[in-house]
């Protein structure tokens, strides 16, 4: 699609043409260290999306969960976040490796409010902070540690709209195919029965269970 370049934002002064200036307490709240309310949240916290980039610009967002507190403060400018088994992309990891400068979004289930953390990553493999992750007995190869250059609590307007945890806006998961399926058509895999696809839908759940940690 084509856009209309009359209507294109060209550089930053002509998109702060467009609003209002900055609430001050927008500036003020912003912290270069992790203070007692974001090390409770921290603490409330079993998921968050941390963005990275490659070193040509090429951008990745990545969901981790896992039981809430999972992310370990090292101290107030240092947190540890474990990298858990996956489907080995690594998108995340080789992106921290190529360009360290990571943002990190944490929810709570229930809260509208979020934490937004930015920085710069490191991955290590150092046993004695690794074994801090540790989770039914497994212990993650690879952490992230993330040195906090700016770490502020967000407004609740985003969830607010979306009404992302009011029972009555949840949507049916059967209103689309299941994972296996849509894998399937996205590659032009061969038409598969529903026993077949009933099969590996169920293949993948016990995949799941066998592989979280």
């Amino acid at each position: 699609m084509d856009l209309n370049p009359d209507f294109i934002v060209k550089d930053e002064a002509d998109l702060r043409g467009s609003f209002g200036a900055t609430h001050e307490l927008a500036i003020k709240k912003c912290l270069d260290h992790v203070d007692q309310h974001a090390a409770a949240f921290i603490a409330r916290s079993p998921f968050l999306c941390i963005g990275t980039q490659s070193v040509d610009g090429t951008a990745d967002v990545s969901p981790r969960g896992d039981p809430a507190g999972f992310v370990q403060i090292l101290d107030s400018k240092t947190l540890l976040i474990p990298d858990r088994p996956g489907n080995n992309r690594l998108d995340t990891l080789s992106n921290i490796v190529a360009n360290p400068t990571v943002g990190i979004l944490l929810i709570i289930p229930g809260f509208d409010d979020t934490m937004r953390v930015n920085g710069r990553a490191k991955l290590t493999r150092d046993p004695d902070l690794l074994a801090r992750c540790e989770v039914n007995d497994r212990i993650p190869t690879i952490g992230i540690v993330v040195e906090v250059s700016e770490v502020f609590i967000h407004c609740a307007k985003a969830f607010r709209r979306s009404k992302l945890w009011d029972p009555n806006a949840l949507q049916d998961r059967k209103s689309m195919p299941s994972l296996v399926q849509i894998i399937d058509e996205q590659i032009g895999a061969d038409a598969r029965s529903e026993e077949e696809t009933a099969a590996r839908d169920e293949a993948l759940e016990q995949e799941y269970r066998a592989t979280m940690y």
